[in-house]
């Protein structure tokens, strides 16, 4: 295989484990952005996404920037 195949096909595997760990995050109520960065990068962390459970109650969100600063005086 040439090396620009080997490129794409990465690429392609790369943005289809991102895209499908952030839907599954989304159905576990899970930190979507989170997990879609985690499957981009380490395709492989979407099984572990797999086999946990769902989290119950809210879903995890981050502070605003106000708040962040509010939190450090």
């Amino acid at each position: 295989m040439e090396a620009i195949t080997i490129i794409v096909l990465v690429s392609l595997v790369m943005f289809s484990t991102g895209i499908l760990a952030a839907f599954l995050a989304n159905l576990k109520n899970r930190n979507v952005s989170t997990w879609a960065a985690w499957g981009f990068l380490i395709p492989p962390s979407v099984l572990l996404l797999l086999f946990l459970g769902k989290n119950n109650g809210a879903r995890p969100r981050r502070p605003s920037l106000d708040e962040e600063d509010q939190m450090h005086p």
